[in-house]
């Protein structure tokens, strides 16, 4: 896809003055109350845990806008039996989500889909830390909730610090997607990322239009994975 650069370098001026999560990795009895929402629910179906910032949050858009909300509405379409979950935090970085991923998974889910990193990039935080963080966020998963499925988002930077950053940045979801045997969605904004017309007037938030877009490419990775037969409880 090609990226208007120019609205992505809004992306990074924003997002730095908007986000607030530390970028170090910190102990928490329990994360800020904004991710609450995302606690368990009792309705006996299996949950798809979506775990990560801003985007999966649905900043600027209605609850039932976002893309996540959106999946549940297709889930529900295509006759499958699943209960969505929203942990995504505005302004979550990589560190802050290893903070906090024990507390969300309190119960096991079926699906996890990790979209975490972006605010990383776009504040230059060392690709080593990123690369850590998300994978000690996998490996709590695995520990926590060992027969979970985990889906993970990948995310593209504009070259605002460097060529090599911006290219090594995509390829490490890739990387882990192969280490770990993860099922990856190779860009989670295809089409919508440096899109005027899909994203608020802050450039970085897509509006509900670009919302149905991103669920659209979300789906046609998670529905094979939703399909697959579910291992029996305690199994």
């Amino acid at each position: 896809m090609k990226l208007t650069w120019t609205v992505f370098c809004g992306w990074l001026l924003l997002a730095l003055a908007g986000c607030s999560t530390n970028d170090t990795p910190t102990t928490t009895d329990a994360p800020p109350a904004a991710s609450k929402p995302a606690a368990s629910t009792a309705t006996g179906k299996p949950t798809i845990l979506f775990f990560g910032n801003s985007l999966t949050a649905g900043l600027g858009v209605e609850p039932d806008e976002a893309f996540p909300a959106l999946i549940g509405q297709k889930i529900d379409s295509a006759g499958l039996s699943y209960t969505v979950v929203n942990a995504g935090l505005s302004g979550e970085t990589s560190a802050g989500g290893r903070s906090r991923v024990g507390w969300v998974l309190r119960k096991p889910v079926a699906v996890f889909v990790l979209e975490l990193g972006g605010n990383d990039g776009l504040r230059g935080i060392p690709l080593t830390d990123t690369r850590r963080n998300l994978q000690a966020i996998i490996d709590t998963v695995r520990q926590l909730s060992p027969q979970a499925q985990i889906v993970l988002a990948g995310m593209q930077i504009p070259p605002n610090l460097g060529a090599d950053y911006a290219a090594e940045f995509k390829q490490l979801y890739g990387e882990l997607a192969q280490k770990n045997n993860l099922v990856l969605i190779p860009f989670l904004l295809e089409g919508v990322g440096g899109v005027a017309k899909l994203n608020q007037r802050d450039g970085i938030h897509p509006t509900p239009a670009g919302h149905r877009l991103v669920a659209r490419t979300v789906w046609g990775i998670l529905r094979p994975v939703l399909q697959q037969p579910q291992p029996a409880a305690g199994s």
